[in-house]
């Protein structure tokens, strides 16, 4: 959406706002219910999308701070539209200092009240001005990918088999890049450290694909890069985790379907063409990994997924394992795989999984 129609729907909202005070009436704002308890998952769609329930933040006496917080975040979001300028999520709990009695105590409260404006209007924190603190991931193998000079204006064609011993960094706005690649799949990775070790040891060469470090649960900028060189040159995507609870039901269930908190935008940042590569509870017992015990946080963490998520009890095979690593009682890290030797993850591990990609868990 361009700027000038993302400053059009800010101003509408706020003149109806201004209208219903004029009129004395008391003004309201209705936001997407953004939980678990309001999505759905259909393999058709091939994300978590909203079921339609909304909640209605009327100006009373006791919501008048989080109503005025609201409106003073939508008026930063037009300032930044209307002047192409950003400000990170840290900023902007900094400007509300400015605010006097609608200013933030602490930052998850303007995080949240961000988050309800972008619910609001539909749109990406991006396109309102904002952006994330976090990295957005990192990529090294057989991909091309063509920017844009920030002087010139000209494209800018980016070799990512020639960072040496780094990687190229996703910024974070993707929507403009292209690509040129003959991979034959995405290896998308959750650990920096298994990353760094595939990348010494040249395996996109070796395998012939694109290997991409989401540093623990991947940002949005992450989540659609993959999404748009997956669906743009229809490669297959990876994904090799940690086997434990957080690992399969965070990291990713986020990457794959979405969340349940950011279901209004599912549709843009998730990746249905992703498949389960590793750890599973099969590894565990077939690679006979080292292990730790699982701790309450993680039992609790498998439970609701087979409770409340509806991914997870969309399929079977994910029910099978997750009940399979609780019964265990065990999680494996990636690095387990170092047991067997350093390079045993990129001389036998990954090969043989590779071999039956039709085996991988959904």
């Amino acid at each position: 959406m361009a700027a000038t129609d993302v400053a059009k729907k800010i101003k509408g909202e706020a003149s109806r706002v201004k209208t219903s005070i004029l009129d004395r009436k008391k003004p309201s704002m209705k936001f997407p219910l953004r939980a678990l308890t309001n999505v759905r998952y259909q393999p058709k769609v091939g994300f978590l999308e909203m079921k339609g329930k909304m909640k209605e933040r009327t100006l009373t006496v006791n919501t008048v701070k989080t109503f005025a917080q609201t409106l003073r975040m939508m008026a930063l979001s037009k300032q930044l539209v209307d002047t192409d300028d950003i400000a990170t999520k840290r900023e902007a709990y900094y400007v509300s200092k400015n605010w006097d009695d609608a200013r933030f105590d602490e930052q998850p409260e303007s995080d949240t009240v961000m988050d309800d404006v972008e619910a609001l209007f539909g749109l990406n924190r991006e396109q309102l001005g904002f952006i994330p603190e976090e990295k957005g991931g990192e990529i090294a193998g057989k991909l091309f990918i063509i920017d844009k000079d920030r002087d010139t204006g000209k494209p800018l064609r980016i070799d990512c088999t020639k960072f040496g011993s780094g990687a190229y960094s996703i910024p974070v706005s993707v929507e403009d890049l292209q690509f040129e690649t003959d991979a034959k799949f995405i290896l998308v990775i959750e650990t920096a450290g298994m990353f760094q070790r595939l990348v010494k040891h040249n395996y996109w060469k070796t395998a012939n694909c694109i290997l991409v470090s989401m540093g623990g649960v991947p940002t949005r900028a992450c989540r659609r890069f993959i999404r748009r060189l997956s669906d743009e040159k229809k490669i297959p995507v990876y994904v090799f985790v940690d086997g434990d609870p957080y690992g399969i039901s965070n990291i990713y269930r986020t990457l794959k379907v979405g969340s349940g908190n950011a279901a209004h935008l599912n549709e843009f940042f998730c990746v249905p063409e992703a498949r389960f590569l590793g750890i599973t509870p099969q590894d565990i017992v077939q690679y006979k990994l080292p292990t730790h015990p699982l701790k309450d946080v993680d039992i609790k963490r498998a439970k609701d997924a087979l409770k409340t998520d509806p991914f997870f009890l969309h399929h079977k095979a994910w029910q099978d394992a997750i009940n399979q690593l609780v019964g265990m009682g065990v999680r494996a890290e990636q690095q387990a795989l170092a047991k067997h030797g350093l390079n045993y993850v990129i001389d036998t591990y990954l090969p043989e999984k590779l071999k039956h990609p039709e085996r991988f868990l959904p």
